[in-house]
């Protein structure tokens, strides 16, 4: 239970009258313009240009973004409501959502100086995807290896190093680049930068041919002497790392989220199909096998709710939730990843082909037990944190 504004106790999984009505929106919009786009998107390994142009118009790009600023000027919770909506008829198509706000919006908001909030903000809220750059060759989970190099240089600093997995890279004209201004200073010299697409020396590199969530693009990152201006720095010079961890640890709640929505429309499919598909002179729906398979999956959904919605809301009230926002990340992967393999079981034959939407569900739900912590450092976390 979470103490609203009024001071009366709001259960985890209740909507006020604002989220009510910007889920509805974004389901609408969602079975809408986006279903009928998503198997063209999954097979062309590209983002629909509209689509993107319409996530922006909706103003779903810079949801905790101020009023002023172009923003929505809304809660961490809408966003984190809107990337399950949409996941749930494409996750490829939540990630530059999730991306945009969880991380993006959301370390601008905490870091960034008034002058670059005014410069980049409303860019974000209109027009401008951001990518968010951390991960290299050899520093997967071990983040922190990371050998990207930032010389200072007058009144500049000069980018050198290479980043691979970097979602959204396509789409984005900013990229908030993590890079080291010591190597023997370990996690301590490590600094964020923000860089523009079209700076010289840096390039967007090879596309990652993925198994699923092929519509978001995922590509390396090339910076080859790359000059960019002192004023680009994300907070302080060094103090990288703090605002890497702490914006990954609110990104998991929305990788949950994703993972959430892509169990609830499996489970959808699931449902509607078992209801017409007939076997034996009756609806499959009416075997108990099916029944059982359906319930599990709705139980397992639930509970999955109850974990992310959790994990929003105390990190919206400016309580702890590091653990529970891996908590919700490493249940709602897994329910993820059994509700999408129900589903396939539930189709048949026709799961297994690229006609019915499960197929997609299932090679999508794989990701979210790898990107932004794997379940092993979800684990070691918790462990970490439960033992504290």
């Amino acid at each position: 239970m979470i103490e609203t504004d009024a001071g009366i106790a709001m259960p985890l999984t209740s909507l006020n009258e604002e989220e009510t009505m910007l889920r509805d929106t974004v389901r609408q919009f969602s079975q809408q313009e986006i279903a009928p786009r998503v198997r063209a998107m999954d097979e062309a390994q590209k983002l629909d240009p509209e689509i993107l142009r319409q996530l922006f118009a909706l103003g779903l790009m810079a949801i905790e973004a101020p009023l002023e600023l172009g923003g929505a000027g809304a809660s961490f919770f809408s966003a984190v409501l809107a990337v399950e909506e949409i996941a749930r008829v494409d996750p490829a198509v939540a990630v530059i959502v999730d991306v945009q706000n969880t991380l993006a919006v959301n370390a601008l908001l905490r870091w960034a100086t008034p002058a670059q909030q005014s410069l980049w903000l409303p860019r974000l809220a209109r027009q401008t995807v951001c990518a968010y750059a951390l991960s290299e060759a050899g520093s997967g989970s071990d983040a922190f290896s990371l050998t990207t190099q930032a010389r200072p240089s007058g009144d500049s600093y000069i980018l050198s190093g290479r980043k691979l997995w970097i979602s959204n890279a396509i789409e984005a004209d900013l990229f908030l680049v993590f890079a080291t201004v010591n190597l023997e200073a370990g996690y301590k010299g490590i600094t964020a930068f923000l860089v523009e697409r079209g700076a010289e020396g840096f390039t967007v590199g090879h596309k990652e041919d993925k198994m699923g969530i092929r519509a978001s693009s995922t590509c390396e990152l090339l910076f080859d002497d790359c000059r960019v201006p002192a004023s680009s720095v994300l907070g302080e010079v060094g103090k990288g790392y703090k605002i890497a961890i702490e914006t990954l640890n609110e990104g998991r709640i929305g990788i949950a989220a994703q993972m959430l929505g892509l169990a609830e429309g499996a489970w959808s499919c699931a449902v509607k199909y078992a209801k017409e598909r007939k076997q034996f002179g009756k609806p499959i729906a009416e075997f108990q096998s099916v029944q059982f398979a359906l319930a599990e999956m709705a139980t397992q959904i639930e509970a999955a709710r109850m974990l992310v919605y959790n994990a929003a809301r105390m990190k919206g009230a400016g309580v702890p939730f590091v653990k529970e926002a891996a908590m919700a990340k490493l249940f709602a992967s897994r329910v993820a990843e059994e509700a999408a393999s129900k589903a396939v079981e539930i189709y048949g034959g026709y799961g297994f082909v690229k006609d019915y939407p499960v197929e997609k569900f299932y090679r999508d739900a794989k990701i979210g037990a790898i990107y932004e912590g794997t379940s092993n450092m979800q684990l070691a976390t918790i462990g970490k944190l439960i033992l504290q």
